[in-house]
């Protein structure tokens, strides 16, 4: 009994990183239509900036997270102003998909010759200590990040429901035409949505960076990962995202626990499977679209 309690606590523990993960992804598919295959360069080069804070200037990951997220929101909202949405507006939506994809392929090898492939790992000074509630252990690491997930997850449900700016990304959503007509820039919109996905990809890296080892090619583990929570939750929702994150995070661990974890990956890909053939939308649907 012992072992299911720490598995289920795990799993959520586990589960809200992969929320924090995937709800960059989540916003910019749900306003902007477009599959950022870049996303997992965001979140990996998030986890990278943690450690050189930390190594270099000794600043805690989670009192960096500012800073982090500051910075990869202008280089994602440039990025999407002037490439994404140069290469959408001269091609197709599908040509925003290979930019994405290329982009990702320059930053992974750039961080390679950079970092080098060695496992990374982000070691602050609780790092190994651990919370005991009785006989139920959790580890502190995981338990600063999943709170800190859930407060950025629940900024950012504030941010879309009350502040003007806000407001605004969901009626671009909902209706790129009716924004324009009320004198929205929707090239704006998107660079500022892109950043903000951007920005949150980064400060998940950040917590990743001091539970997981990372190396630059992770970023295609994360970027699938998001995918399949986006996939379970519903797209454009920080509460699909959420939940989407927690059952992935109880599959995950629930398999390691009770099956093996060869099986890990095996098990996330036919909850997606099914989850495509029984309600593609995800749990909760499109936040944006009558999906409901």
């Amino acid at each position: 009994m012992i072992t299911f309690v720490n598995t289920l606590i795990n799993g959520i523990l586990y589960g809200g990183i992969l929320s924090i993960a995937a709800v960059g992804f989540s916003l910019i598919f749900g306003v902007m239509n477009v599959i950022n295959l870049a996303h997992g360069v965001f979140v990996i080069g998030g986890a990278y900036a943690a450690l050189i804070a930390w190594t270099r200037f000794g600043i805690d990951p989670v009192l960096a997270l500012p800073l982090v997220m500051a910075s990869s929101f202008v280089i994602g909202a440039a990025f999407q102003r002037f490439v994404i949405q140069r290469a959408v507006e001269r091609g197709t939506p599908v040509a925003a998909l290979l930019v994405t994809f290329g982009f990702a392929l320059i930053v992974i090898n750039g961080l390679n010759v950079v970092f080098s492939s060695t496992v990374r790992n982000i070691s602050p000074s609780y790092s190994f200590l651990n919370l005991r509630l009785g006989p139920i252990s959790l580890d502190a690491v995981r338990f600063v990040s999943f709170l800190t997930a859930i407060a950025l997850i629940v900024l950012l449900t504030l941010y879309l429901r009350r502040s003007r700016m806000g407001r605004i990304i969901r009626a671009t959503a909902q209706s790129e035409l009716a924004a324009r007509l009320c004198g929205v820039d929707a090239r704006w919109v998107y660079a500022a949505t892109f950043g903000v996905g951007s920005a949150f990809a980064s400060a998940s890296g950040v917590l990743i960076g001091m539970m997981l080892p990372f190396t630059p090619n992770d970023e295609v583990l994360w970027t699938v990962y998001a995918f399949i929570v986006v996939t379970l939750g519903g797209v454009g929702s920080p509460a699909g995202a959420l939940l989407g994150g927690i059952l992935l995070g109880l599959a995950s661990t629930f398999t390691q626990t009770y099956v093996g974890a060869v099986y890990t990956n095996v098990v996330m890909f036919v909850l997606l499977l099914l989850m495509l053939l029984v309600r593609p939308h995800g749990i909760l649907g499109s936040a944006f679209k009558g999906s409901r």
